[in-house]
């Protein structure tokens, strides 16, 4: 029995130190560091990496409304989406024969030339876009 309970503190310390009143330390009086400390809070990691990760290709916008859309899509400014998808752009002008290399198709997206948005309806067809609304609070 003795045993047991010992082995129930060591996993409750393990998973969250403290449940049990005072925290277990070691030999030099420093508190040890459970599960619940290392995933909670703002310094938690969820929160600091994995939550909070940068991403390559994001951008921000107003979410307005669109007569022309249906319910399921969203409009996307040009300029996010020129950034978004600026390698299936470079990738559809080479294959498509509108540029000869790299330079020259980043040279038409800069300088917008027509054929840019054809392309990118043509991209933006097979890939969708996720949308992540953070919430309003009103006082």
């Amino acid at each position: 029995m003795c045993q047991e309970k010992l082995v129930q503190e060591a996993v409750d310390t393990l998973l969250d130190n403290g449940i049990r009143g005072q925290p277990m330390r070691d030999g030099h009086n420093k508190v040890y560091k459970s599960f619940s400390d290392v995933i909670e809070g703002k310094e938690g990691r969820f929160r600091e990496t994995l939550l909070g990760k940068r991403v390559d290709y994001s951008g921000r916008s107003v979410i307005v409304v669109g007569p022309s859309l249906s319910l399921h899509r969203c409009g996307l400014p040009r300029e996010i989406a020129i950034e978004l998808f600026q390698t299936f752009l470079i990738r559809g002008l080479i294959r498509q024969h509108f540029a000869s290399n790299i330079g020259v198709a980043k040279s038409k997206i800069r300088e917008k030339e027509p054929i840019i948005w054809e392309i990118l309806q043509e991209v933006m067809q097979g890939h969708p876009v996720l949308l992540n609304r953070a919430p309003t609070f009103f006082a």
